[in-house]
Formats: C-alpha cells, sequence, structure tokens
C-alpha cells in the first residue's frame, strides 16, 4: 500500500465520521425533543479533538516520517479498520435514534441489549479502541498509535463512567434488539 493509498484510506475514514456526525445531529434532535437529557459535555470537546488529532497524526508520521508499508501487519491492520467499522455500524444500527456521539438519555427507555449490546455494555468503543490502534498501523504509524491509544484509554474511563451513570437512570433492559 502505497503512502497516497493510505491517504485515501485515512480520508475515507474521516468521511465515515463526517457520517455519523450527520446521525448523531439527527439524534441529538430526537432524543432532545423527547426529554433526552445530556451528560458529560465537559469532556466532549477533547474527544473530537483526540479524534481529529488521530486521523492527522496517521498522515502526519506516514507522509514526514517516511513510513514504510509493512505488508503483513499492515493488511491485517486494515482488516482490523474495516472491522471496526462493521461493529460500529451495527451498533448503530442498533441503538437506532438512540445513538449519539454525545451521552444523552432518554427519560422512560429502557436500555438496549440487543445486536452487540447482547455481549458488550460498550461494544462502539471496542470499534473506536480496534480503530485508534489498527488504523495508524496500517502503514507504520507506531507512534500515532501508541500515543492516540495511551490518551484514548484516559478518555475512555471518563465517557464509560459518565455513560454508566447516565443509563443507570434508565429502567430495566427491553427486548433485545
Amino acid at each position: 500500500m502505497t503512502s497516497t493509498w493510505y491517504t485515501l484510506l485515512v480520508l475515507a475514514v474521516a468521511a465515515e465520521r463526517l457520517a455519523e456526525l450527520v446521525v448523531a445531529r439527527r439524534n441529538t434532535r430526537w432524543s432532545l425533543a423527547r426529554g433526552g437529557v445530556e451528560s458529560g459535555r465537559g469532556h466532549y470537546p477533547v474527544m473530537v479533538a483526540l479524534h481529529t488529532a488521530l486521523l492527522a497524526g496517521c498522515l502526519a508520521e506516514v507522509w514526514f516520517a517516511e513510513r514504510p508499508f509493512p505488508a503483513v501487519l499492515g493488511w491485517t491492520m486494515a482488516a482490523v479498520v474495516v472491522a471496526s467499522q462493521v461493529l460500529r455500524w451495527w451498533c448503530i444500527r442498533t441503538l437506532g435514534p438512540r445513538w449519539n456521539t454525545r451521552v444523552i438519555v432518554v427519560p422512560g427507555l429502557p436500555r438496549v441489549t440487543g445486536g452487540p449490546y447482547r455481549w458488550l455494555s460498550h461494544p462502539n468503543y471496542v470499534a473506536v479502541v480496534a480503530e485508534g490502534l489498527a488504523l495508524p498501523l496500517v502503514h507504520g504509524a507506531w507512534v500515532t498509535a501508541l500515543v492516540f491509544t495511551a490518551l484514548n484509554a484516559v478518555l475512555m474511563v471518563v465517557r464509560i463512567r459518565c455513560e454508566d451513570g447516565a443509563l443507570a437512570r434508565l429502567p430495566a433492559a427491553d427486548a433485545p434488539a
């Protein structure tokens, strides 16, 4: 994979993130119209900045440090990036209008336990962690992978605590979706 193809991959992931934001804005309006309550506003800008820095770091490290494409690792990590996108969109589909990039809970709606939520409490964050590690390693950007993974681990502790606290106010789980 050349640096040009890698750049196109990172731009494709950026386009996917923009699509997520479109879905999230629509879902925010849906949730707020139903009395949704937002939690964790303070960490949201940090999350946006970190995820933006991941994409920029991937490109900067590959282009400026002239990282070579590590064939076996690169193709394996490319498969992980694709798998993380599949998992992410499975989460989005399962949660429907309740999925968001923000933590917004609509009072009275039960917690979703279908789809990937049948097995994991936070499957979307599994996708985030996998993508954050794999995307840089597709083209040998190991510094970006390490820095993002470390900073994201701290952010995920804050985010999951926030989300768990918000979800604890929901009624018993609904039927699997």
